[in-house]
């Protein structure tokens, strides 16, 4: 079983060596998350995010099932006899998680073996929604999410407006369509809201797009029904390299700072809005 575990990190690069599982320690979990990476051998997303992280690799390792349920075990066991706390484990990788075919299996893996080593860790996928535009991946995430698996959902939500999405996110898939899937999927469960503020071309998101997008956040706040709706707010800047670098930079935690004041004016302080600079 030792062969299985990694240790520590203190970023995510171990994935593009073929990792499946990799713990790290985490400002937004605020500790020790233990990730896993469902695209091994190279990168799949539906964003194409200038300030990504994950550098261009391609590995042999294909995602194995069977490896990921060892690997989660021994980790957890290891920080267990280290007395090491986990906050959570994450799903989150090299992409986006809602497009590996293995996404659903793995997932009920991981929550049978969570409550067998660390009940009381979150389980957290953390998505660019467009997963939730398939309704088998909407009805999975969002029964998930209310049932038993407790599933803790970070959802992506870069931009208020169609420009600073295609600056932001890059992605094929038109804005109206996307928020349209993450209205309709707040309004059916909970959510966590997570925000990258950076600069893109030496040019910070203008005046509108910080408007807009506190309306539609606040929008999504206000629209969940019993049981769903907006857990939490996380506005976090750019910390890590990228492979794109100086195309995304990091802005002033100020800025940052601004954006969530400008939300809690709106929403008041029912939902916590954090800043993750």
């Amino acid at each position: 079983m030792k062969g299985f575990c990694p240790g520590p990190v203190e970023n995510h690069r171990g994935r593009e060596g073929g990792a499946v599982v990799y713990p790290v320690y985490s400002r937004r979990s605020k500790g020790l998350s233990i990730g896993i990476n469902l695209f091994p051998d190279h990168k799949v997303c539906s964003f194409n995010c200038p300030y990504c992280e994950v550098f261009p690799f391609h590995s042999d390792r294909a995602f194995s099932l069977p490896v990921m349920e060892k690997a989660l075990e021994c980790v957890l066991a290891e920080a267990a006899e280290g007395g090491i706390p986990v906050r959570d484990i994450c799903f989150s990788g090299n992409g986006e998680p809602s497009l590996s075919p293995d996404f659903q299996e793995a997932l009920e893996a991981a929550g049978r073996i969570r409550e067998r080593f660390v009940p009381e860790a979150a389980l957290v996928v953390i998505t660019n929604g467009t997963g939730l535009l398939k309704e088998t991946t909407f009805a999975f995430m969002r029964d998930a999410a209310l049932g038993g698996m407790k599933l803790n959902i970070w959802l992506k939500l870069d931009a208020g407006t169609p420009a600073w999405y295609e600056a932001m996110d890059r992605s094929g898939i038109p804005f109206d369509a996307l928020i349209g899937g993450i209205r309709r999927f707040a309004r059916a469960a909970p959510v966590t809201l997570q925000t990258m503020v950076c600069a893109v071309h030496g040019r910070e998101p203008p005046a509108a797009e910080e408007a807009a997008w506190v309306h539609l956040a606040a929008e999504l706040a206000e629209s969940g029904g019993y049981g769903a709706g907006v857990r939490a707010v996380q506005i976090y800047g750019k910390a890590r390299p990228a492979p794109e670098d100086p195309l995304a930079e990091a802005l002033p935690e100020a800025v940052l700072e601004r954006r969530a004041a400008a939300l809690r004016a709106v929403i008041g302080t029912a939902i916590p809005v954090e800043v993750f600079p």
